[in-house]
């Protein structure tokens, strides 16, 4: 069954057609998450999403367009979890507090790919996930991110780049 007719489904108040949107979407909207911050934020966020998505599916008005949509509330979401610890960072910071960083994250030797995404400005990142990770075209890509067709090409030729200086940094060679 296409997500189109689930939604509209789910629109229509049937709760099977949106317990199979979560069991087909959950996944990749973890990942998502996940590969944007670490494990025990992104349960977090990934619950957020979800509510967002149950209290706003009823305003969807291309339900064709759902996967975009959910990755634009995903984005919205992290960028929200990230924007609001930034200024608790600061304020704490201003306060005269010392912030300390987790320190089993610090020892943490994150390998291969996910090490080398993360090392990635979040702008390319996101984009890379998006695009090679979660299947997206770029004007899908584009649409979430709120930013042109070309602006999504040229963060991906950036991030490539840098994905590519990264590992050859850490020995990979292409």
């Amino acid at each position: 069954m296409t997500d189109e007719l689930l939604v509209v489904r789910a629109q229509l108040g049937e709760r099977a057609a949106l317990n199979e949107l979560v069991t087909l979407w959950q996944v990749p909207v973890w990942t998502y998450v996940r590969r944007m911050l670490d494990a025990e934020r992104a349960d977090d966020v990934s619950q957020e999403v979800w509510l967002a998505v149950f209290r706003g599916l009823h305003r969807l008005r291309e339900p064709g367009r759902f996967a975009p949509w959910l990755f634009t509330i995903a984005r919205r979401s992290v960028t929200d979890r990230l924007r609001g610890e930034y200024a608790r960072e600061a304020e704490e910071h201003a306060a005269g507090e010392t912030v300390a960083g987790d320190p089993g994250e610090a020892v943490v030797n994150r390998a291969g790919l996910i090490g080398a995404l993360s090392g990635l400005p979040l702008l390319e990142r996101e984009v890379l996930v998006l695009y090679y990770l979660e299947d997206l075209p770029v004007e899908d890509c584009a649409q979430i991110c709120g930013v042109p067709a070309g602006t999504v090409k040229s963060r991906l030729n950036r991030a490539r780049r840098l994905l590519r200086a990264h590992l050859e940094e850490k020995g990979y060679r292409a």
